[in-house]
């Protein structure tokens, strides 16, 4: 790595104006990248790394505004350039890639026409020369088939393909810092694992700077060599990455790695610990320190003096008066953060929830070529003959990747959408296809939460209504029961009384994720099924969420099924996991049996794409090619077998691959004998409940 930066930020404040006032969002920011480093910046949702990034490249809103500092690009400072003279910066030396990458495509234009006008504008280069490169440019972001590829519409690409898209976009320009915010948040850990390859390796060959923004501290102990954490628009720590993890200066640092849950940690333990409150908006910033309100280790000085970034030992710097006392180990902040509420493990219970053959077909209708050749009507087998259990009072968890039918069958066991076949039982009882079909006391038994709890609350009803609700209608509550359950319920998730008469519109994501648990609950149900509940939310509000959902279960006896594409967050909360794949089971077995080898190749590879917190961890990379298959065309034989890194031969391809008993519950559905694949998996062995 050259030495000589190629960004520097110095003391970079930004501000905001709203109802005729400034406001201060980012203060005495500071950064230097060197070529070819990828600097991470890591806080929770409202810390202020997303604005500090487009303060950088000079991207703020009409309202946001560089009040002080610099910022020098290769030496020249560009924080009050003129627009005119960005565009320069912004076509060839600067790239920034959104969490979004559909929004960052013109869904008018073919994608490889869009990669090659930037090698046009770059390069000055002819139309089929500029092809040329722009196809040899998507192979370098590993997109199987680039030519075809190249000729579709970015809405006719999955999610992954459409970064990669972006990558190769930012990367075809050679710029010389790269801003990168959260650009792997909404994909599957497995499309996250190749997407953070294809980064870590374009930025060395091209020795371009990258900040990496995101939430997530697996992928940056995994991917940068120096991170800044963020805390309300200051830095508050900044560290190697080596360094940052071992030995965690920062109250708030410390508290968001111990949030992270570990690999084969369960509820059965102990909850996870969480930092308490939520940060600051810009009209309320105390004088002193900005995290003290939250901090379990202020004293009096931490909330009238504000502290100084200060320089630590091998050129770390922190903003914190008990620095000292924690680096030299008298003030032990982790015990501080500690909860005490510990879980008991679960014993074999009375059956809940049968499905038995449970089936999704969609009708494909023949296009007008079809017909005339004759072709008969195809089906997308969306599920395909899935069968399961859950017991009173336990969690199932259900992990794959997108489209892998996760999200479907849990539709169809609530009653959203209707099955082609199969049976489900509830207590014993047959209960109805859709909704409609189904009587109170099923609709009662049976809630939801979704994976955006926007989407899923009612902008024009307050919280007190939205829970309201359904008390009255399915638990049959009258005005004045319903008024104080409302109340209760609540309490129950961490809420006072003060959000009755809110609207969804001014809660964070975490409180509005509360309050649909708290509905959910609202009506005594039996089961709810959890549909990726955490998955947006930061690590912070994360462990908060399972915590409160292991403490009322524990409470009401409730059962789940928890749906996640992340083993480490479904293996916290589920009692017994089963792995999806392609509409068809493919693993199924007890927490800790999904941790241990033998693992069918699929979950291996879920589990080796999990970004560990622990910058020393290093492991064999188990990358899958391509994406997952249409269910339009699926493949014959075993349907991983396309992109199955163990596959033994044409038995894959060609015949069903048989259930393979491990026992206690433990069963796989692979052709490989089981002594083969421990032998095989324990050449590379797979993390197992780590301590931070």
């Amino acid at each position: 790595m050259n030495d000589q930066p190629v960004l520097e930020v110095q003391n970079l404040h930004v501000r905001y104006r709203a109802n005729r006032r400034w406001y201060e969002a980012i203060s005495g920011f500071e950064i230097t990248v060197c070529p070819g480093q990828i600097y991470g910046v890591v806080g929770e949702s409202g810390s202020g790394k997303s604005t500090a990034i487009k303060a950088i490249i000079r991207y703020l809103g009409k309202n946001g505004k560089i009040s002080e500092g610099q910022i020098l690009l290769n030496g020249e400072d560009i924080a009050h350039k003129p627009r005119r003279q960005l565009n320069k910066l912004w076509a060839k030396q600067m790239h920034m890639l959104p969490q979004n990458p559909f929004s960052a495509l013109n869904p008018a234009l073919r994608v490889g026409e869009q990669v090659a006008e930037t090698i046009r504008i770059r390069d000055r280069v002819s139309r089929s020369q500029a092809r040329a490169k722009a196809i040899a440019m998507l192979e370098r972001v590993r997109l199987a088939d680039a030519k075809e590829v190249s000729r579709r519409y970015p809405h006719e690409l999955s999610g992954g393909m459409q970064q990669r898209i972006v990558l190769a976009m930012a990367f075809s320009a050679s710029p010389q810092i790269l801003m990168l915010d959260e650009p792997t948040t909404s994909l599957d850990v497995t499309t996250e694992a190749t997407i953070l390859d294809i980064i870590r390796d374009l930025v060395q060959a091209t020795q371009a700077g990258a900040i990496y923004v995101t939430h997530d501290l697996g992928v940056v102990a995994q991917l940068c060599e120096r991170v800044a954490v963020m805390y309300a628009g200051e830095i508050v720590e900044d560290a190697p990455v080596q360094d940052l993890y071992a030995n965690p200066l920062h109250p708030y640092t410390i508290g968001l790695i111990a949030c992270v849950p570990r690999l084969g940690q369960t509820k059965s333990e102990a909850i996870l610990q969480t930092i308490p409150g939520r940060p600051p908006s810009l009209q309320n910033r105390g004088r002193g320190c900005i995290f003290a309100p939250r901090c379990p280790v202020a004293v009096e000085q931490c909330f009238v003096e504000h502290p100084p970034l200060e320089q630590a030992a091998d050129g770390r710097k922190v903003r914190c008066h008990r620095w000292h006392e924690i680096a030299s180990g008298e003030l032990v902040v982790e015990q501080a953060f500690t909860s005490g509420l510990e879980m008991s493990k679960h014993l074999e219970r009375e059956p809940l929830l049968s499905v038995e053959n449970l089936t999704k077909y969609y009708d494909v209708p023949r296009g007008l070529l079809d017909f005339l050749q004759g072709k008969p009507a195809s089906s997308i087998k969306a599920v395909d003959g899935v069968n399961l259990g859950i017991q009173q009072g336990h969690t199932l968890g259900l992990v794959g990747e997108s489209g892998s039918g996760k999200t479907t069958l849990a539709r169809m066991i609530v009653g959203l959408i209707s099955r082609t076949d199969g049976k489900i039982e509830l207590k014993g009882k047959p209960i109805g296809n859709t909704v409609r079909q189904r009587n109170r006391d099923a609709l009662r038994q049976i809630q939801m939460v979704f994976q955006n709890p926007q989407d899923s609350l009612n902008p024009y009803l307050t919280i007190g209504q939205a829970i309201r609700r359904p008390l009255m209608r399915l638990a049959k509550h009258n005005r004045q029961e319903a008024e104080k359950e409302v109340r209760r319920l609540l309490n129950a998730v961490n809420l006072d009384e003060s959000y009755i008469n809110r609207f969804p519109a001014i809660l964070s994501g975490g409180e509005r994720q509360r309050v649909a648990i708290a509905r959910a609950f609202a009506s005594l149900p039996d089961l709810i099924v959890c549909d990726e509940p955490v998955s947006a939310l930061d690590v912070s509000v994360q462990a908060a969420v399972l915590n409160l959902l292991a403490r009322l279960q524990a409470e009401n006896d409730t059962s789940y099924l928890f749906i996640s594409h992340n083993l480490a967050v479904v293996g916290y909360l589920a009692d017994y996991l089963i792995v999806m794949y392609l509409g068809q089971i493919f693993e199924v077995g007890y927490g800790h049996d999904l941790f241990a080898p033998p693992y069918h190749p699929y979950t291996e590879a879920l589990v080796s794409a999990i970004p560990i917190p622990d910058p020393n961890y290093k492991t064999q990379q188990i990358r899958l090619s391509n994406d997952i298959p249409s269910p339009r065309n699926l493949p014959t034989g075993c349907r991983f077998h396309t992109r199955c890194p163990r596959k033994i031969g044409s038995i894959c391809e060609q015949e069903v691959p048989p259930w393979q008993d491990d026992g206690d519950g433990h069963y796989i559905r692979c052709h490989i004998p089981l002594e083969e694949l421990t032998a095989l998996q324990q050449s590379s062995p797979l993390p197992q409940n780590q301590e931070s």
